[in-house]
């Protein structure tokens, strides 16, 4: 089926027709690189990962552009670096090189566009420029304020009504604000922090601005596709919608949404053990130690394992279920690894699946569909069986981002070269025993290869083993 995707501005599944099937766009809010990422932050770039390999298998390759921003200047970047007593530009490149370390252990392919704030002042300049020439953003006090009130369908996304929340709202008001939520385009910095020349004096941008002004600027617009947590609905990307239209002075047009992006998607909220992550409560997973402690595409089978609009609780039981998975698929690749490796196409039903919203739960199912018609391969002696399962579930892998270690590593897991060698050399032996029917001396290996913590799988071609999860 071709692809459909919810869109959450029109609250619906819609078939995806990019404006020009020779050039898909496709725009993710990226990092803040102050920190290591949390498990929470590691979701979007996981699921919109699978997203750019389905959208670069329909359209190919070199016909989809997929940017995702790193934001190099912010509070908390200050903030970190003046606590460190350290540039603040070596704040950003230690968290950068950690954050896109930690997504290679995911999986993650690289975006095509990486834009970082700090390169495209500029540009977020003009556009507030353009803005305010447009008669929906004003000067005050070294601030640049957007006027929420000039842009007709502000709340679109969001689902809130503007008078609703300007009748609701219990913040403190800046004084020079003409309403309680409009928002900063531009404002000074303090002393020691970084600033750039603008007609409204030194400062830096406000944190919305910078993705208008990127996107436009990398992708041009409207762009196909634009993602990110559904954290981010509302403000960040209401209010990336409103600067976007009305730079362009579309503000009194309700449409105009279409001329920034033609599809919003949005993946859920994660928990901890059933929890919202706070720093209050202790529970904040970094993914920087999780990938030390674990195979990361343990992490991204995980973050797979339920739909990606739906919440996700993470656990411990999920951590080890999601072992077990990637086990039994490894177990199936490695036991067919002597077949012929074919290049096909993943089956209609995953197609299916993955295609319909990327239902990945779904998609996952035709693995363990693919892995079992491999076993009864297998056992029957029937190779173009094999060979034909074998192939179909590399396809499918490949686009969700898993199965990509050599299986027998998968299997033997992190162990010496000293205990690999006395498991094959146990093993050999156990043949042996096993050939000339001495079942006691079989047992005494067995019992040792238990002692070692070592599982041993027969198969018709022999017997492969892995370390006990």
């Amino acid at each position: 089926m071709p692809l459909h995707i919810h869109d959450t501005l029109r609250r619906e599944k819609r078939l995806f027709e990019p404006r020009d099937p020779n050039r898909v766009t496709l725009y993710v809010c990226g990092p803040t690189v102050y920190d290591y990422a949390h498990i929470g932050n590691a979701r979007p770039p996981v699921v919109f990962d699978v997203l750019v390999r389905l959208l670069r298998r329909t359209y190919g390759a070199d016909h989809v552009i997929y940017a995702r921003n790193v934001t190099d200047v912010d509070d908390k970047i200050n903030q970190k670096a003046a606590r460190e007593g350290v540039p603040i530009g070596e704040v950003t490149a230690r968290y950068e090189a950690a954050y896109l370390s930690d997504m290679g252990l995911l999986n993650v392919s690289p975006p095509d566009l990486a834009p970082h704030v700090t390169d495209y002042i500029p540009a977020i300049v003009d556009q507030i420029q353009a803005i305010v020439d447009a008669g929906c953003a004003y000067a005050a006090e070294g601030h640049v304020l957007f006027d929420v009130s000039s842009y007709k369908a502000y709340g679109a996304l969001s689902g809130r009504n503007l008078d609703d929340m300007i009748a609701g709202a219990r913040v403190e008001v800046a004084p020079y604000k003409k309403n309680p939520h409009d928002f900063v385009l531009w404002k000074p910095s303090k002393t020691d922090e970084p600033s750039w020349p603008s007609p409204w004096g030194e400062g830096r941008p406000g944190w919305h601005i910078e993705c208008s002004a990127m996107i436009e600027q990398t992708l041009g617009l409207p762009i196909d596709i634009h993602g990110g947590g559904i954290d981010l609905v509302f403000p960040h990307h209401e209010n990336e919608i409103a600067q976007g239209v009305c730079a362009h002075g579309h503000a009194h047009d309700d449409q105009a949404h279409d001329a920034y992006a033609r599809y919003w998607m949005h993946n859920g909220f994660l928990t901890v053990d059933a929890e919202k992550m706070s720093k209050s409560i202790g529970n904040v997973l970094l993914l920087h130690d999780l990938v030390q402690a674990m195979p990361g595409e343990v992490v991204r089978w995980a973050l797979l394992s339920a739909h990606y609009r739906q919440p996700l609780d993470w656990n411990q039981g999920l951590l080890d279920q999601s072992k077990k998975s990637l086990d039994r698929l490894y177990g199936a690749l490695h036991r067919s690894s002597g077949v012929e490796a074919l290049d096909l196409d993943p089956p209609a039903d995953f197609l299916k699946s993955i295609e319909d919203d990327l239902n990945t739960p779904g998609a996952m199912a035709s693995l363990f569909a693919l892995s079992s018609e491999i076993e009864r391969g297998m056992t029957a002696g029937d190779a173009a069986a094999v060979v034909q399962a074998r192939g179909r579930l590399v396809a499918c892998a490949s686009i969700l981002g898993v199965l990509q270690a050599d299986p027998a590593a998968w299997l033997e897991g992190d162990v010496s070269d000293a205990l690999r060698i006395e498991v094959e050399a146990l093993l050999d032996q156990r043949a042996s025993a096993r050939a000339a029917k001495d079942w006691s001396e079989a047992d005494r290996i067995r019992d040792r290869l238990n002692e070692l913590n070592v599982v041993v799988m027969d198969g018709p071609e022999g017997a492969t083993w892995r370390m006990k999860g």
